[in-house]
């Protein structure tokens, strides 16, 4: 193993292992009209290289045999952001012995890949820090819903303001006694019939989903509205002040008033604004009947990609793409300019980090150093099984403002076009279609998801597409191959789709990380030192329950974030949004579509069928009109 030397003076030498993991290239451009065949990725920083292995047949396998390499002795400084950048640089071996130049990435600022320990001292005190905000946490989170369920059982609010003057200590008059009286909320609701769940499938779950995001976004929009309001109150008081000022000038330079009198009205300001105040925190809004949700299982809706979601920080924990450019770059060029330059794609990562580690920090692995636990880059087949549900806000290509889409797949080699199936005149089409796909990653690993507007007599218009790289979500800890539902069920609309079972996923993830356990016990789970509880039985089609170990997997597995040192966020049961754009139009949104995309390895065992998603049909319904008296109307024949 080689060392890095990250120099902080002319008198201290830190010692720093420097680590590159040499994934694969994709997509690689034709170089001087050959295409590239034996490329090599060189990596240097501050006047040292190294470069990785060179590929054989760059055709049937894109990926490097031997992944991880190390840097030797380079100086760094101790400032991060002073350290000079990394360039990755890829050329093409050809014959007798000439290299060509492929493309160059350059990374300026290299502090995302440096591991920085933690101190054990600071741990603590953070730790400590973090439990105590927490707690506090807790507790208002506690009082603000015991105040919001207080508000919410009352009906209506009655301020009384008395304006009989009582005697004050001090002997000033004219006291004001405000007296606040509620009335419980009485509200007489129909006792409503047991939900029927042989009625439900999969498009009740969305909507169900699509009325907590609403409400979600609606709950957001009030607090923003809330604090904008509370601050614009305070400007509006802080401008007030010096009118106040004026007026208490004038009261006070007026002989006729007495001390009485003016105490007096200066409690009846101080009423009318607490009677304001009570208003504004005790009063019900507008009487509205609240319908109460039925129990139905939902699902995650994002509102964009599932790979800008917070959770997952891009499923760049493993792999990170780094596109190669060929040519100058223009004084004025920007992000779509250089898409052009665009010549191919370098999936890799860098770890550097002092040396020697303190003790109660891992070490490394003397072969792949921080990459532990590293799978093979070896081709794989899988299945990849993509559900698009509709599009949303599409850009007209008709004349009439309209358009006619349909949904063009292609996966590799592979292409779906779904032009029989186009939908007339629609900007907000609804799809619910399912495509299946057997693809070899790496070879085949970006999906590409195309609305096309259908033309009669000319040739079909592009509305945009979305990209999706399925290989970076698929060796992703985040297990992003099938979404982790909410609930386990074997039957009905909410029937476990994943190939494994909760319990065979949880068993996996603990032997990947070298865990302890899982140790299932009756409506228990211990995973390391965390224990999870969840319902002991699970209901078959006939309404007979058994004994069961999945729910409380299933716990386990949706609470995997909170496992210490190897605990992430999982992917759950959802449906992502995504952008739809055109190289006619570049960097402008033509739509967007949901969809989610579902990828199991073919040596498992392989999954049931698909989820029906298909749109409902349409009911039929007969509309009967009674009209009675009709006058000064107008008569006008025409034909339909």
């Amino acid at each position: 193993m080689t060392h890095l030397c990250l120099v902080a003076s002319p008198y201290e030498v830190y010692f720093v292992f420097g680590q590159v993991l040499f994934w694969g290239l994709r997509d690689l451009k034709r170089v001087q009209l050959i295409s590239v065949d034996r490329p090599r990725v060189d990596v240097e920083i501050a006047g040292r290289s190294v470069s990785s292995c060179v590929i054989s047949n760059y055709k049937k396998n894109p990926n490097f045999a031997e992944p991880v390499r190390f840097i030797e002795d380079v100086d760094l400084p101790e400032v991060e952001y002073w350290c000079p950048p990394i360039s990755i640089t890829v050329v093409d071996c050809r014959a007798f012995g000439r290299s060509v130049l492929v493309g160059t990435h350059i990374i300026s600022n290299i502090s995302k890949f440096m591991f920085r320990p933690a101190d054990k001292s600071k741990t603590y005190t953070a730790a400590c820090r973090l439990l105590s905000q927490g707690l506090a946490g807790i507790r208002e989170q506690q009082h603000r819903a015991a105040y919001a369920a207080a508000i919410a059982a009352k009906e209506d609010t009655v301020l009384t303001v008395d304006p009989v003057q009582t005697q004050q200590p001090n002997g000033a008059a004219g006291a004001v006694k405000i007296e606040i009286q509620e009335e419980d909320k009485r509200i007489n609701e129909e006792e409503e019939d047991p939900l029927d769940e042989t009625t439900l499938d999969w498009w009740s779950k969305y909507f169900a989903s699509l009325e907590t995001l609403n409400e979600e976004k609606q709950k957001q929009d009030d607090e923003a509205q809330q604090q904008q309001d509370l601050f614009s109150e305070e400007e509006k008081s802080g401008a007030t002040s010096g009118d106040e000022k004026q007026f208490n000038n004038k009261t006070k330079s007026m002989e006729s008033e007495t001390k009485d009198n003016k105490v007096t009205k200066k409690l009846l300001r101080g009423a009318v604004g607490a009677v304001r105040q009570a208003k504004k925190s005790l009063a019900t809004p507008a009487k509205r009947k609240k319908q109460n949700k039925l129990p139905i299982d939902e699902l995650k809706i994002y509102d964009n990609e599932l790979e800008n979601a917070s959770d997952f920080s891009g499923f760049n924990d493993l792999l990170h793409s780094f596109n190669l450019y060929r040519g100058k770059r223009d004084d004025h060029a920007d992000d779509i300019t250089d898409q052009k330059r665009i010549v191919g794609m370098f999936k890799g990562a860098f770890k550097i980090y002092r040396y020697p580690l303190p003790h109660y920090i891992e070490q490394p692995d003397p072969q792949y150093g921080m990459f532990k636990g590293l799978p093979s880059n070896e081709p794989i087949h899988v299945l990849v099984r993509v559900y698009v549900i509709r599009a949303t806000d599409l850009h007209p290509t008709d004349p009439n403002g309209k358009a006619d889409p349909y949904v063009v797949i292609s996966l590799g080699n592979n292409k779906v076009n779904d032009k029989e199936n186009y939908i007339s005149k629609q900007l907000n089409p609804t799809f619910g279609k399912t495509f299946d796909f057997e693809a070899t990653f790496p070879m085949e690993s970006i999906l590409t998801v195309q609305i096309f507007d259908w033309d009669l007599l000319s040739a079909d218009d592009l509305i945009g597409e979305t990209k999706i790289d399925l290989e970076n979500r698929f060796y992703s800890k985040h297990r992003s191959l099938c979404g982790i539902a909410e609930k386990y069920a074997i039957f009905g609309y909410n029937q476990w789709r994943d190939p494994m079972k909760p319990s065979q996923i949880l068993q996996k993830l603990c032997k990947d990380h070298k865990l302890e356990g899982p140790n299932f016990m009756p409506g228990r789970v211990k995973v390391g030192t965390k224990t999870f509880t969840g319902p002991v039985e699970l209901e078959d089609e006939n309404g007979h329950k058994k004994p069961t170990d999945e729910h409380v997997a299933l716990v386990a597995l949706r609470h995997w974030d909170e496992i210490p040192k190897v605990g992430c966020k999982l992917v759950p049961e959802h449906v992502e949004t995504r952008s739809l754009f055109s190289s006619d139009k570049p960097g402008i949104e033509q739509g967007r579509v949901e969809l989610w995309v579902d990828m199991f390895p073919m040596d498992m065992p392989l999954p049931g069928p698909p989820v029906d998603v298909s749109p409902r049909k349409p009911k039929k319904f007969v509309y009967n009109s009674s009209q009675y008296i009709t006058t000064h109307f107008l008569y006008l024949q025409s034909s339909f």
